[in-house]
């Protein structure tokens, strides 16, 4: 093997090593879902108690990914990810040892956090270590298999671990995972020092950012105890605002920001990041309230629940591991994207017509095919747009950005979409419905209000983003293109191991 292989061998293999460590940390979004009822009857929580162990590692995770995508471009990515990976690793561990309410909760918290800061860079280190577009889209299809197929996959892996030992082992599985890819990651991605802390050490403005996006995180998941309406609900809504605010604020006054506000002025990254906090509510009604159709009514068992979901995972890896990169450089993300979003909404408008006796073969899998289809071609599309505006020195900022307005998208669309479904539910049971009846009206609601969002998702895509290809697709025309502001990408792997 030449010197020239050998380097775009390790670019390729670092490239999944760095996917295996986001796989591990999107699963652990969702494997827990599966294991709470053994979570519940093991450490004798109560019912509202056990909602913290998913709501402890969802603030975190949401509430940080902002700060530590901007940490990866200030400090280097590597270091973050390192840093992420060893603090997730560790908290993973200290989850599968608990024995009280108190330590798994306290685990789980700094799990999301370490979560956050290797999760939040990553996109960003695939987006400089392929610059060339070609190879950027079909390295960013791979990321967007990992990103969107991860929950489907943790549902399986959950059920699968939980039903054939126990539910500390779906804490346990990652830390030799964990570790493997830290060592992998030392030795084949290349580490950098970033644009320097002084560029961007705001402190300030790293309080407001985080203690609001964590203020609005748990506000949203504590709707539906408290209500939209409510005295709480409201007084928290209005100071997580105030806070987002102070911090927009600060940044368009100070000379060295924590988030340079000009990474706004790409309209193709404004309105990914509209699409992704849309986009997502929608996705969310689709499976979470579709897996507890399918729990609920149709009385599947966590492990069929997961099963059931598979035929999309398959379909979402077929296209955006195989198919979605050369799409992209053909037709233009933007045209890709909105056809995927087509086909999302066609998945949600299916799941309308679900009933209570539903069939796999007629009711669900057709949905899940089209479900497959979308996501596939949609996210990795979605993810180049989100990306498209950043220089090499926000890179970071922009996949933690991105990632972002997915997590609080998802966790208001959650909260939304479960509180009307519940509402719905309450009502067909007072008109005398059955209770599989009831919960089934219940969700097509929420799925009614997901398709609505999915409209204005695309919508949005077409109003918003450019219609002509970025800059960086020249090459297809025969001339690579420069990098915005003439910035050349550094390398992120390294051309030096075997």
């Amino acid at each position: 093997m030449t010197n020239a292989q050998a380097v775009e061998s390790n670019r390729w293999i670092a490239l999944y090593v760095l996917c295996t460590g986001v796989l591990m940390i999107v699963l652990d979004a969702t494997v827990v879902n599966v294991a709470l009822p053994s979570i519940k009857d093991d450490l004798s929580f109560t019912q509202n108690n056990l909602a913290w162990v998913v709501n402890a590692y969802l603030i975190a995770f949401g509430g940080s990914l902002l700060l530590a995508g901007r940490l990866g471009d200030l400090l280097g990515y590597r270091r973050i990810f390192m840093i992420g990976l060893t603090v997730f690793t560790a908290a993973s561990l200290l989850c599968a040892l608990s024995q009280t309410q108190e330590m798994l909760i306290a685990a789980r918290f700094v799990q999301g956090a370490g979560g956050a800061l290797a999760s939040a860079v990553t996109l960003g280190m695939i987006v400089t270590m392929f610059p060339e577009p070609r190879e950027q889209a079909k390295a960013i299809g791979v990321y967007g298999f990992v990103a969107s197929a991860g929950g489907s996959l943790g549902l399986l892996v959950g059920g699968i671990l939980t039903d054939a030992i126990s539910w500390h082992w779906i804490f346990f599985v990652n830390v030799p995972i964990g570790i493997v890819t830290g060592l992998l990651a030392l030795r084949l991605v290349e580490g950098s020092p970033g644009i320097g802390i002084g560029e961007g050490a705001d402190a300030p403005g790293a309080v407001l950012i985080t203690s609001g996006l964590m203020l609005a995180v748990y506000t949203i998941l504590g709707v539906g105890e408290h209500g939209w309406t409510s005295a709480r609900t409201l007084i928290l809504a209005a100071i997580a605002v105030a806070l987002v605010a102070a911090f927009v604020l600060r940044q368009a006054r100070i000379e060295k920001p924590l988030m340079p506000l000009r990474l706004f002025h790409s309209r193709n990254v404004t309105g990914a990041n509209i699409v992704m906090a849309l986009l997502v509510v929608g996705m969310f009604g689709l499976f979470f309230l579709g897996a507890l159709y399918m729990q609920l009514v149709l009385h599947y068992s966590p492990l069929e629940v997961g099963l059931a979901f598979l035929p999309a995972t398959l379909v979402m890896g077929s296209l955006s591991l195989g198919f979605t990169d050369k799409l992209n450089m053909r037709f233009g993300p933007r045209n890709v994207l909105i056809a995927g979003l087509g086909f999302l909404l066609v998945a949600m408008l299916l799941f309308l017509r679900t009933p209570v006796d539903g069939n796999y073969i007629i009711d669900l899998l057709p949905t899940m095919i089209f479900f497959g289809v979308g996501a596939g071609v949609a996210f990795p599309a979605l993810m180049m747009l989100a990306m498209s505006g950043a220089t090499p020195a926000d890179a970071g900022l922009a996949s933690g950005l991105v990632n972002t307005s997915g997590q609080v998208g998802g966790a208001v669309g959650l909260a939304l979409l479960a509180t009307i479904s519940t509402e719905r539910t309450q009502t067909l049971l007072s008109e005398g419905k059955s209770m599989a009846e009831a919960l089934n009206g219940g969700y097509h609601v929420a799925y009614l209000i997901g398709a609505g969002l999915a409209v204005a998702a695309i919508v949005a895509a077409v109003t918003i983003m450019r219609a002509e290809k970025p800059a960086a697709m020249a090459e297809t025309h025969g001339e690579a293109a420069p990098h915005e502001h003439g910035q050349a990408a550094e390398p992120a792997y390294s051309s030096d191991a075997a």
